[in-house]
């Protein structure tokens, strides 16, 4: 199974911390938070991973290289000419580099101890989702289980069949709709995880979080 990490955002919420370096590269205990990603990838038995870049992209490159020192190969979806597609729209440019076999999606500006799963099965859904506890700044969070009532915020953590997003046009396109479309056709499955999950998409936060593993 091969993983993508979202990273094509323009980082606005992180303003000014990405006027001159892509939210990926930020630091989180001396060490870019997408490298984090990365490492985690690795421990868990992944071996290729892709990466969309917009927004400063060229730098993210520069600095991961292929993957090799990190014992896996990088490539990656540049949406550098385009500006960002969104989140499903970078999914769909990134489809014939994420193969013909499920893959797993994470969003760059999380930080998680969820324990990524290359031999996960969908079990004829499309997809399946990660949800966690409600944070602060998301009390009503977005979707409940297949069984429930009680609303949980999705993680940014999903794994996905190549169907999902094939039938779809390129070009910008959000994700959120096609998750609820989704849900509803009950072609989505989904799980609560309740480890260690945070939104680290401004500076308050990524301060937060180097503040507590320091």
């Amino acid at each position: 199974m091969r993983a993508m990490i979202l990273s094509a955002g323009l980082g606005n919420r992180m303003l000014p911390l990405t006027k001159h370096t892509p939210k990926p590269l930020l630091k989180v205990a001396g060490e870019p938070l997408i490298v984090w990603h990365i490492k985690r990838l690795v421990d868990a038995g992944f071996r290729e991973v892709i990466i969309n870049i917009a927004h400063l992209g060229w730098k993210i490159q520069e600095y991961l290289g292929d993957g090799s020192r990190y014992g896996i190969s990088i490539t990656y979806s540049d949406e550098q000419k385009e500006g960002a597609l969104e989140t499903a729209g970078g999914i769909i440019k990134a489809l014939p580099l994420l193969g013909e076999n499920p893959f797993l999606v994470l969003n760059g500006d999380i930080w998680s101890d969820y324990p990524y799963n290359p031999h996960f099965q969908l079990n004829q859904k499309l997809a399946h989702l990660i949800l966690v506890p409600n944070p602060p700044q998301h009390p009503k969070g977005d979707f409940t289980l297949e069984n429930g009532s009680k609303r949980y915020t999705f993680a940014g953590v999903g794994y996905y069949s190549p169907q999902f997003f094939d039938t779809l046009p390129y070009g910008k396109q959000s994700l959120a709709p096609l998750l609820k479309e989704g849900i509803a056709r009950n072609t989505i499955s989904r799980e609560v995880y309740k480890g260690e999950w945070r939104d680290i998409g401004t500076p308050q936060r990524l301060e937060e979080l180097n503040r507590d593993l320091d």
